[in-house]
C-alpha cells in the first residue's frame, strides 16, 4: 500500500442504483446467465410487527362490513312486519257518548308489552301525579284547585290529553264533569284526585268522628299495560285540509266528543249566507282568551256560523303558553297568538286585553276598527248585521265612542225588543267594537300598567276616560255569557246573574230609527217618552210583582232618591227587587236607567242628581230604599268585572 499512487486519470466511482426490474424482466444485461455483470434483486420483506398490523386492519374491515349488511337487513325486515296489520283490537260501536266510534287498531308487539306506573298523590292540600317517575301535575298551593281534578292519559305515552278540575261543591259542577267524562274516547287513563275532600259527585260528604283524615295523604301507584294504537287515527277521514286538521288534533288532545268521532263528526266548517252590504267584512275580530279552551271550542262554532264572518279577519289572543287553547284554534284553521302574561289576577287581563288590542291593529294596518270578543261569549245570529248597521254611528256622532251587543240590564223579563237600542255612559264590553283612532290616539298610551290593579272596563268608564262619550247598546243583547269558571266567576254568580240574560235568535233584525240614537235625537226622544209617560204608584214597593201594569206599550216612570252621580243605594235596592244587576252602576243615561219591562217602556230617573228630575210631578216624593241587612251582602264583591277569565 506504500507504493499505491493515486491516478488522476481514473474516472471518478459512481455506485450502481438499485434496479426495480426482476429477473428475466427488463435489460438483456441484468438477465443474462453468463454475463459477468449479471445479479438477482428481491423486494425486501416487511418487518413483522407491520404484517401483523396490516392483518388486524383488513379483519376489521370484514367485520364493519358485515355488521352494516345485518342491520340494513333487520331494518328492512322490522320496516316490513310494522306496516303489516297483524292484530285489529276494538270496534266502532259507540260507548258512552264521547270520543265515539274511534278505532283502536293494536300492533302486534315482539317485545313483552310495557307498563306504565301512574303514582297518584290526595290529600288536603296537595295533587300530584307522577307517570313512570315524572311528574306531570303537582298542585300543592293554598286555598286552589279546590274539587276533583281530572286527567286523562293517551294509554300508550302516558301523556297528558285532558286536564280539568270540577270545584263540586259549586252548582252543576257535576253535570259538566259527567259530561266531560263522556266525551272521552274509549281506551283511554282516567286519573281522579281529590283536594281537599272534595264530596262525591251530586251529594254532600260531611266528616265522620269515627273516621279522621289520613295523617298521611292517600296514595296509589297502579301499572297499567302500554299498548301502541297506529300512528294516526285510523277513522278512514277524507284527505281534505279539514280532517287534517282534525286527525292531528285528536291525536294529542281529548274532551271535544264527537269531534273525533269516525262515524259522525262534528263539522269544523260552516256554510253561512252571505250578509248584503256587510260593513264589517273587513274588520278584524279579536278573541280574548286564556287557559280555557273547552269555552273557546263552543265561542268558535258559534262565532263562524254566524252569517257575514270572514275567518280570515279572526285572532286568538292566548294569556300564556297553553297547548290546548292554540290547538283548539287550529283546529278551525284559525290564526292563534300566544304571548308572556304581564301583572297577577285582574292586572294580568287587563294588560291581556292591551297587548291583544295592540297587536290587532298591528296586524291589520290599515283596519280603521275592531271587533272585541271573548272566549266564553256565544254569538247571535245577527251578530255581524248588528254591527254592520251600527257601524256608521262611530263616524256620524262624536259622542258615541263605542257599540256594544251587550246590555248589562237586558234580561229575559227587562227587554224583549230585538229592534231597540239605547245610549248608555257604562261601557258593557262583552263584544264591542271601536275605533282605530280611539285606541291609537288615546287609550294604548293611557293603560293601566302591570302594577296596578284595575280592570280595563271599570277604567275606561272613568269619567276623564269616557269624556262624555257614550256607547251604544241593544235592549236585547246580541252575545251570551256561559262561563262559570274564571277569576271571578263561579257557577253561582253565573246562574245568579248572567243565565237569565236575553239573548236574540232571530238571524236577521232590521234595526230601528238609528238616526235617533245621536246625541241631540236621541235627548228629544227620552223627553218625547218623559212627557207622554205615566207616573207608577210611588207607595208600592218596586219588589211587588203587580209593581208594572199588566199592559203593553205604556211608558211608566218611576222617580228614585239619588244625591250625586255616585249615589247609588236606592238604585241597588230597586235593581235588586227587580232581579237585574245590583252589585254596582252601571247601564245608565244622566242619571237615569232604560228597561223594558213586561213589554212596557220603564224610566227610572235619579232625584235630583239626573237632569230628567224637572219632569218629576211637584208634589212627588222620590222612593227612597235602603239595605235591609248590610252584612248579608259583605261576601259579594261590590264592583265585580264581568269580563272575567
Amino acid at each position: 500500500m506504500d507504493s499505491w499512487r493515486p491516478n488522476p486519470r481514473a474516472p471518478p466511482f459512481v455506485p450502481r442504483r438499485s434496479s426495480m426490474r426482476r429477473m428475466g424482466v427488463g435489460g438483456s444485461s441484468n438477465s443474462s446467465t453468463g454475463g459477468h455483470g449479471g445479479y438477482h434483486r428481491h423486494l425486501p420483506l416487511l418487518p413483522r410487527g407491520r404484517r401483523l398490523a396490516k392483518l388486524l386492519q383488513g379483519l376489521l374491515m370484514l367485520v364493519l362490513v358485515a355488521t352494516i349488511a345485518i342491520n340494513v337487513t333487520f331494518i328492512v325486515e322490522k320496516t316490513r312486519q310494522l306496516r303489516e296489520p297483524l292484530v285489529a283490537a276494538g270496534s266502532e260501536s259507540d260507548v258512552g257518548g264521547a270520543g265515539v266510534g274511534r278505532r283502536n287498531n293494536l300492533r302486534l308487539q315482539e317485545s313483552p308489552p310495557k307498563t306504565l306506573t301512574v303514582d297518584v298523590v290526595s290529600s288536603q292540600t296537595r295533587v300530584s301525579v307522577t307517570v313512570d317517575g315524572a311528574t306531570i301535575v303537582e298542585d300543592s298551593e293554598e286555598r286552589k284547585g279546590r274539587g276533583i281534578h281530572v286527567l286523562v292519559l293517551h294509554q300508550a305515552s302516558g301523556a297528558v290529553m285532558a286536564q280539568r278540575v270540577f270545584d263540586t261543591y259549586s252548582p252543576h259542577e257535576d253535570e259538566a264533569m259527567t259530561l266531560f267524562l263522556n266525551m272521552v274516547s274509549p281506551g283511554r287513563i282516567i286519573v281522579l284526585a281529590i283536594k281537599p275532600s272534595a264530596p262525591p259527585v251530586g251529594r254532600p260528604h260531611p266528616a265522620h268522628p269515627a273516621h279522621p283524615a289520613p295523617k298521611s295523604p292517600p296514595r296509589a301507584k297502579p301499572p297499567f299495560p302500554s299498548v301502541s294504537p297506529p300512528p294516526e287515527s285510523d277513522c278512514g277521514w277524507p284527505d281534505t285540509e279539514e280532517h287534517r286538521r282534525r286527525r292531528d288534533f285528536c291525536s294529542h288532545i281529548e274532551g271535544y266528543g264527537s269531534v273525533c268521532s269516525c262515524s259522525d263528526p262534528a263539522p269544523l266548517a260552516f256554510t253561512t249566507e252571505p250578509l248584503l252590504n256587510n260593513q264589517v267584512h273587513d274588520v278584524p275580530v279579536a278573541i280574548i282568551a286564556s287557559n280555557r279552551p273547552h269555552y273557546l271550542y263552543r265561542s268558535l262554532r258559534s262565532l263562524l256560523a254566524a252569517p257575514g264572518v270572514n275567518p280570515d279577519m279572526i285572532t286568538v289572543f292566548i294569556d300564556g303558553y297553553y297547548e290546548e287553547p292554540l290547538a283548539v284554534t287550529k283546529l278551525f284553521g284559525l290564526r292563534g297568538i300566544q304571548h308572556t302574561p304581564l301583572g297577577v289576577r285582574n292586572a294580568r287581563i287587563t294588560q291581556h286585553y292591551k297587548a291583544s288590542l295592540t297587536a290587532t291593529f298591528n296586524i291589520f294596518p290599515a283596519a280603521r276598527y275592531a271587533i272585541i270578543l271573548e272566549e266564553d261569549l256565544d254569538v247571535s245570529p245577527d251578530f255581524f248585521s248588528y254591527f254592520s248597521q251600527t257601524l256608521r254611528l262611530l263616524e256620524e256622532d262624536p259622542t258615541v265612542y263605542c257599540v256594544s251587543a251587550w246590555n248589562d240590564q237586558g234580561y229575559e223579563h227587562t227587554s224583549s225588543d230585538p229592534a231597540l237600542l239605547y245610549r248608555v255612559e257604562t261601557m258593557p264590553g262583552l263584544g264591542w267594537i271601536l275605533k282605530r283612532s280611539l285606541y291609537k290616539d288615546e287609550l294604548e298610551s293611557k293603560w293601566p300598567t302591570p302594577e296596578k290593579m284595575w280592570d280595563w272596563d271599570m277604567w275606561m268608564r272613568l269619567g276623564e276616560v269616557r269624556r262624555g262619550r257614550e256607547c251604544i247598546v241593544p235592549d236585547v243583547s246580541r252575545t251570551y255569557h256561559f262561563g262559570s269558571s274564571g277569576l271571578n266567576m263561579n257557577s253561582y254568580f253565573q246562574d245568579t246573574y248572567f243565565k237569565k240574560h236575553s239573548f236574540n235568535t232571530l238571524p236577521y233584525v232590521e234595526l230601528r230609527d238609528l238616526d235617533t240614537l245621536k246625541k241631540d235625537a236621541y235627548e228629544e226622544l227620552i223627553t218625547g217618552m218623559l212627557r207622554r209617560g205615566t207616573v207608577l204608584d210611588h207607595s208600592r214597593s218596586p219588589c211587588e210583582d203587580t209593581f208594572i201594569p199588566d199592559t203593553t206599550g205604556h211608558t211608566y216612570l218611576l222617580f228614585i232618591h239619588m244625591e250625586h252621580h255616585k249615589d247609588y243605594s236606592t238604585w241597588l235596592q230597586v235593581a235588586k227587587c227587580l232581579r237585574i244587576w245590583d252589585l254596582d252602576s252601571r247601564g245608565y243615561h244622566h242619571g237615569m236607567w232604560r228597561l223594558n219591562m213586561k213589554s212596557n217602556p220603564l224610566l227610572i230617573i235619579g232625584v235630583p242628581f239626573s237632569q230628567y228630575s224637572k219632569f218629576k210631578p211637584p208634589d212627588l216624593k222620590p222612593l227612597r230604599m235602603e239595605a235591609k241587612d248590610k252584612g248579608k251582602d259583605q261576601g259579594k264583591p261590590k264592583e265585580k268585572n264581568i269580563s272575567q277569565r
